[in-house]
């Protein structure tokens, strides 16, 4: 390292604070690249801002007042279903940078190393998603998107247990329940890039989930606490709304995450 490397907090502190798609997705490209290659000091000195710099379109929306997206078979229902899914991969982008930057002084380097890198994969899918859309003639911004989705990072900033129960193993886990239909009616469409993307993010996935349920069972071991029975408290707590089943087992188990934890929590 030289003298002059800068911090690893305000490098990411800079990612979450640009709002421009495509810029924030080289920042923090360039964070975990940084952070990988030693050239980011573990320091920080630097606060996360209480919410992410974000463009000024898409308009943010309640959910209940989102636009139904339309039939799945129509341009329409297309162009919909790819701007919803990369709305929430941007969003993912600054959850995994929070994540990071937030706990990474109380969690240690090995948890910034994998929050890091679980931000450059949403900004890989997010890219990807982009792209997706451009080739349907549209881009990022062009409908109104979801607006809870950072309300869940805003609920648990005082808490590192709270955030990796509610995120990656509820939010990130609902994404393994619901990516393979979604695959399945892509897949049937005929459009096989659509396909190959989702099964890349889906992959991906499981990974981000077995790495918020690591460090949730490290933090419960270290306090002699029951991982099961703190993450029912913590969900019931923290996240509004009930888990909706189906779920998907195989992959939830691929992640460490057994049934025991969110079965009797189904609505």
């Amino acid at each position: 390292m030289n003298d002059n490397h800068a911090s690893v907090s305000s490098a990411i502190c800079a990612a979450l604070l640009t709002a421009d798609p495509h810029k924030k997705i080289m920042a923090t490209r360039r964070v975990a690249r940084d952070w990988r290659l030693g050239r980011l000091e573990y320091d920080f000195s630097t606060p996360m801002p209480a919410r992410p710099a974000w463009p000024a379109k898409p308009e943010l929306l309640d959910p209940r007042n989102m636009p139904r997206r339309g039939k799945g078979g129509s341009e329409k229902g297309r162009i919909a279903l790819w701007h919803a899914l990369a709305h929430i991969e941007f969003v993912a982008i600054d959850l995994a940078l929070d994540m990071a930057g937030r706990f990474g002084d109380l969690m240690g380097e090995e948890f910034v190393s994998d929050f890091l890198a679980v931000a450059a994969d949403e900004a890989m899918h997010f890219a990807l998603l982009d792209r997706k859309l451009a080739r349907h003639g549209t881009s990022y911004g062009a409908l109104p998107a979801h607006a809870g989705l950072w309300e869940t990072a805003e609920r648990t900033s005082h808490d590192v247990s709270a955030r990796l129960a509610v995120v990656p193993m509820v939010l990130e886990a609902r994404g393994l329940d619901v990516t393979p239909s979604t695959l399945a009616r892509v897949e049937a469409s005929g459009d096989s890039n659509g396909a190959e993307i989702l099964r890349r993010i889906l992959d991906d996935e499981i990974r981000h989930v077995a790495i918020g349920t690591k460090h949730f069972l490290a933090i419960c071991e270290k306090q002699g606490e029951s991982p099961q029975k703190r993450w029912k408290s913590l969900v019931r707590e923290h996240f509004r709304g009930g888990l909706k089943a189906p779920f998907n087992d195989s992959a939830r188990l691929a992640a460490g995450l057994s049934r025991d934890f969110y079965a009797s929590l189904a609505s």
